[in-house]
This record gives C-alpha cells, sequence and structure tokens, in this order.
C-alpha cells in the first residue's frame, strides 16, 4: 500500500521553507461547530500564518442550498478562486486552528473540482505556534487575478441518493467520523432538527483518533489500523461521512496517505441524512 504523506502533507519545517515561494497559495480554512459560538473569520483577523487567506467553506459554497457549506458549482468555485488569486499551476497549502479538522475539507474541496496539486499543513497553526513561528494580524498581499480551471471530480462526491443507493446495495462501505457517542445515537446532535444516530451499516472512524495531541495525523500503520479495527476493508470503496461534511475530509486526508485517494466524501453527510424530515433509515448503538 503506497504512502502519499509526501504528496498531501506538508510539514511546518517545509512551509517554514517556502513562506515565500512565489506559486504558493496558503490558506487558513478554519471553521467551528455553531455551538461554540467561536468565529473564524475573526480569529484569523486576529493572528495568522504570514501570507495566509482565509478560505471561508461557509461562503464558497452552494448558499442557495439550506444545508451548510455544500460544494458549490466548478463555476462559483473556479470564479472565487480567480478573484482570490488563485491559478493553475500553484501550490495549495491549507491549515486550520485546531491542527486538523478543516483544512481536510478544503483539500477535499479542491480535489472534487479536479485541482491536485493541494496538500494540508500536519498539525495546522496549532503546532505552528507551538513552535514559535511568526503569526501576523495583518492582510496578505493582494493577489491578481488567475485563470483557475475546475473540472468536476464527480468520483470523490457522494450525495443523497448516492448514498441510499450504498446503503440499498452495500457497494461502498461508509464510515463515520463522529464521535462515538453521536455515532452510537447516546447525544443530541449539535444541528438543530436532527435525530440520533448514524446511517445504516456506516462504520464509526472518529476522526480524532487519527491526530497525535499535537494535531498532526498519526503513523501510517497506526491509520491502517484504526480503519481495519473500526471493520473497514481497505481494498474496498469507501465514502466517508461526519457531521456536515468537515471532519469527513479528515478520513479522506488519512485514506488518501495510506493509499486511498479515491475515498469519496458524503457532502451533506449527518446534516442531510440525519434530518428529522429526510425520510431515511437511522441505526443507534
Amino acid at each position: 500500500m503506497p504512502d502519499l504523506r509526501g504528496r498531501y502533507i506538508v510539514e511546518t519545517d517545509w512551509l517554514s521553507e517556502h513562506l515565500n515561494a512565489p506559486d504558493l497559495v496558503l490558506l487558513d480554512g478554519s471553521t467551528h461547530l455553531p455551538t461554540t459560538g467561536r468565529n473564524a473569520r475573526n480569529e484569523y483577523t486576529a493572528e495568522h500564518i504570514p501570507g495566509a487567506q482565509f478560505f471561508d467553506i461557509n461562503a464558497i459554497a452552494d448558499t442557495d442550498n439550506p444545508l451548510p457549506h455544500m460544494l458549490p458549482t466548478p463555476a462559483k468555485f473556479s470564479s472565487m478562486m480567480k478573484k482570490m488569486g488563485i491559478g493553475d499551476g500553484m501550490r495549495v497549502v491549507a491549515y486550520d486552528s485546531e491542527g486538523l479538522y478543516s483544512a481536510g475539507r478544503v483539500w477535499w474541496m479542491f480535489r472534487s473540482m479536479g485541482y491536485e496539486d493541494v496538500a494540508v499543513l500536519n498539525g495546522g497553526l496549532k503546532k505552528w505556534k507551538a513552535e514559535n513561528r511568526p503569526i501576523t494580524d495583518e492582510p496578505p498581499r493582494a493577489r491578481s487575478e488567475r485563470h483557475f480551471t475546475a473540472r468536476f471530480n464527480s468520483a470523490l462526491v457522494r450525495d443523497l441518493e448516492d448514498v441510499k443507493s450504498i446503503v440499498e446495495n452495500g457497494s461502498e462501505q461508509i464510515v463515520d467520523a463522529r464521535a462515538a457517542a453521536r455515532f452510537r445515537g447516546e447525544v443530541i446532535e449539535p444541528r438543530k432538527g436532527l435525530r440520533s444516530g448514524h446511517i445504516p451499516g456506516a462504520r464509526n472512524v472518529p476522526f480524532a483518533t487519527l491526530l497525535q495531541e499535537d494535531g498532526t495525523l498519526k503513523s501510517t500503520d497506526e491509520l491502517v489500523a484504526a480503519f481495519k479495527n473500526a471493520g473497514v476493508d481497505l481494498k474496498k470503496p469507501i465514502t466517508a461521512s461526519c457531521g456536515s461534511g468537515v471532519t469527513a475530509g479528515v478520513l479522506a486526508l488519512a485514506l488518501a496517505l495510506i493509499g486511498r485517494p479515491d475515498a469519496a466524501v458524503y457532502d451533506g453527510s449527518w446534516t442531510e441524512w440525519g434530518h428529522e424530515n429526510a425520510g431515511t433509515r437511522v441505526e443507534t448503538g
């Protein structure tokens, strides 16, 4: 099984050395659950890695969809990247404030738009600050508009109808990134109007169990063991899910690092499937 760490993640040492490279685009993709009361954009404004732009997953989204931060159309994504000065041939690196929480979503969004030159900063802002590396409150320099080519990669995206089919025919394995208590339906969901439980037949690999204390991903062997211990067959098709399509990106990233870059993400995740009016089956336990 190939180890793709060198392709999809970068370390803080590497970023420090390449921070001023003209072809590097650094993105702060932080976001927080609505129950936290935190404002990711305000936190970014107060402190970020020098040169980083804020990648707002709630704005770079299908804002006509009532579900949170659903993928935008390729045309909208391309237009917004162009305005941010992100263009073809650039190396994109995403991070978030928690170590690894929402940066995986940003990484998956770019790949779902056919853009493969994207990586995640291992440990994110958390590790960067712990190492006393520079942070700033100054806005990044304005970038001139660039041409960005978006080609939708449907193989990496699953919608409600796709997942209904998967549940019925067992064609793929669904792996849920939520905490075990949420997966088992033992606690109330943080978003209103959602039932508790999980998609029938899903396996549970809480995203936090894939991380070290410093927010970096565990070793390749440990990642493999985490999925296998949850009953996931790494040789069969996999779709990652979570609460609203954010931490499923962590699972997709971890799977890519251990040789499964083809793992898909269920964009609507539990916010869609678990809605009280969705008409979908729910399992607990």
